[in-house]
């Protein structure tokens, strides 16, 4: 699929320019160079290096109202500023070539004054000029946040799954390293969400992709998507030994059946260690309306079979009939990879958490 992406906020920004450098570095045509940077505060430019120049885009710069550090946590003032300079966010979609994209995805950190203030804006503002598919990607902030971001994520969080198609997050709180502040960890976080995000998303978008056994079609990934609601990943992967000479890639190819029935063991393994794994929102499996399962390696290694019986057991840890498969063949690869995508999950102990700390911030206020 080809998306364009959109960051809002510093967070946003960051996450979109680190996803465009390991599109870079991976091969992909993902973007394309189709992607726009939001910010109030015209700083947080100066710290992306993959963004180009021009396109960072300065919200607010005239109004009095926000200060030389932007929104600060403001979200109603940020998103009263974007409404009353809707007519120049829309502008700037010009520069996407939005008629050779597949979708969008908007980045934002949900607790953040721009990211939840000016993001439901940008993202209303693009479903009412394209028909394509808008996605979120969120950020949702940790624990040890003050109340002001906590309140900021809980109403942004319910505004970014009303406008958008579907709403992918990340919760810092379950993958940042407590002993270390959050700030120093950000690259390291942007960098595996980028590629969990790439490995689903991207799949069969690398410059020089062999044709894949199980090609995944742009219809397949929004069909899983088109539920709506909050989608989370889960991701694993392994090394293994590719064949390097002529003699080793013909006897792949003639391998006997315990061979075989090796790398499909191995591959059941790999998936159920994906689903089973840190997923960027931890939440009950159960609670999935619908799975995307994307491996990845050498194409001699991606047993059918093993494919096949891996996805059949995640429809029964699911619960669900739509669990879709692909295949991304690297054949200089000497690595196994299965990303899969869970669609619209309904138990998540995090957000609920995060609604009533939410509720607990704003009864201490009054």
């Amino acid at each position: 699929m080809k998306f364009a992406l959109v960051g809002v906020g510093g967070a946003g920004c960051r996450l979109v320019d680190r996803i465009m450098q390991v599109e870079q570095n991976s091969d992909r045509s993902f973007s394309g160079g189709n992607v726009l940077a939001y910010d109030t505060d015209k700083s947080i430019f100066e710290t992306l290096d993959a963004v180009p120049l021009d396109r960072h885009v300065l919200v607010g710069d005239t109004h009095e109202a926000l200060g030389s550090t932007g929104a600060d946590g403001d979200i109603d003032q940020a998103a009263a500023v974007a409404q009353e300079d809707r007519d120049e966010l829309h502008r700037e979609f010009d520069k996407l070539d939005l008629h050779e994209m597949d979708a969008v995805f908007v980045a934002a950190g949900f607790g953040g004054g721009t990211g939840g203030g000016v993001g439901p804006v940008i993202v209303e503002a693009l479903t009412a000029v394209s028909e394509l598919p808008i996605y979120v990607l969120g950020v949702l902030p940790t624990t040890a946040e003050d109340a002001t971001i906590t309140v900021n994520a809980a109403r942004s969080l319910q505004s970014f799954v009303t406008h958008g198609d579907n709403t992918l997050l990340f919760d810092n709180e379950s993958w940042y390293d407590e002993e270390r502040s959050l700030a120093e960890q950000y690259e390291e976080l942007n960098e595996l969400l980028a590629h969990r995000l790439l490995a689903v998303f991207a799949a069969g978008e690398r410059q020089s992709a062999d044709i894949a056994e199980n090609r995944l079609d742009t219809s397949d990934v929004m069909r899983i998507m088109e539920t709506g609601g909050v989608s989370t990943l889960g991701y694993a992967e392994i090394a293994v030994h590719n064949p390097t000479t002529l003699f080793q890639r013909l006897r792949a190819l003639f391998y006997n059946g315990e061979e075989e029935t090796t790398d499909a063991i191995r591959i059941t393994q790999l998936v159920k260690a994906a689903a089973n794994s840190e997923l960027t929102l931890p939440c009950d499996r159960t609670s999935t309306e619908r799975a995307l399962v994307v491996l990845s390696g050498p194409p001699h290694l991606c047993s059918r079979k093993g494919f096949e019986k891996a996805r059949q057991w995640l429809e029964q840890e699911t619960e669900t009939v739509v669990v879709l498969a692909g295949d991304e063949p690297r054949p200089t690869a000497d690595d196994l990879r299965v990303a899969v995508l869970f669609s619209n999950v309904t138990t998540v102990p995090r957000i609920e958490e995060l609604k009533e700390s939410a509720l607990t911030a704003i009864r201490d206020q009054s």
